[in-house]
């Protein structure tokens, strides 16, 4: 519904005087736009995450574990992660993944830290990589072309649809490839990273979406507030605790003084 959203307010855009026209007459039947869900999707817990990473493993070629594990730590979307070449990813120096062109120009250029299960993942990936093609030339496409196994490097993948639906039906989990995204952001959001932050992850991330994590962030902050109280509070006793043995043992000295 988004999309057509959007894809209609550019035609009517484009329609000039006429389109000011089509969109009081839509907005006055209540027909300007299409309703959006609440939410876009849903995000995998850590045991989901487990299971499908585990079936992906368990696949004739490793490109889907891989792509899978890449995705869920960095939220690509779909054409960013198939036509990502080696020339875009560093695993001995920077350990980053630096994102061509995508849905948005806002996309373009962002560079992604790779975590230690990203890197540990595309590693592996590569190893099989030079087996089967001899070597990963800098222009060649990560995830190459050719099903059930890959034959052209030179070509992205089209789909990681069949491989997708048997690693969710083998793991028991329901739900979209872009809610590995999904669950990133919402990852982010609970870690406590700022709007800024995700966007420079995620690359364009409109604030409508943004603001559908804001009750995420605030129990995030609130977890980190909770648990600077709960220091202290363990600092308090800690202080007491020590306090308490020093009177006893003053007590105690007193009393052999006495005697």
């Amino acid at each position: 519904p988004k999309t057509i959203n959007d894809e209609v307010q550019l035609l009517i855009r484009l329609c000039g005087e006429q389109g000011a026209l089509i969109r009081a007459t839509l907005r006055r039947d209540k027909a300007l736009k299409l309703p959006l869900p609440p939410s876009p999707g849903r995000p995998y817990s850590a045991e989901e995450k487990a299971r499908m990473l585990e079936e992906a493993q368990k696949l004739r070629t490793p490109q889907m574990h891989a792509a899978l594990a890449l995705d869920l730590n960095t939220g690509l979307r779909d054409k960013e992660l198939r036509e990502i070449r080696w020339e875009q990813i560093d695993l001995v120096h920077k350990k980053a993944l630096t994102v061509g062109k995508s849905k948005t120009e806002a996309g373009t250029g962002r560079v992604i830290p790779l975590n230690q299960t990203a890197v540990a993942a595309m590693e592996a990936h590569a190893a099989w990589y030079v087996r089967r093609f001899g070597e990963c030339r800098p222009e060649w496409f990560v995830f190459a072309f050719g099903t059930p196994l890959p034959k052209d490097p030179t070509r992205p993948i089209t789909s990681f649809k069949t491989a997708w639906i048997k690693v969710r039906q083998k793991a028991g989990v329901k739900g979209r490839w872009h809610d590995n995204r999904h669950t990133l952001v919402t990852e982010l959001a609970e870690s406590g990273a700022g709007d800024e932050v995700i966007m420079s992850i995620a690359g364009h991330v409109s604030r409508a979406m943004l603001s559908r994590y804001s009750h995420v962030r605030m129990e995030a902050k609130r977890r980190a507030l909770d648990e600077i109280a709960a220091r202290q509070r363990a600092a308090d006793e800690k202080r007491t605790e020590e306090a308490g043995r020093q009177q006893a043992l003053m007590t105690s000295q007193s009393a052999v003084v006495v005697q």
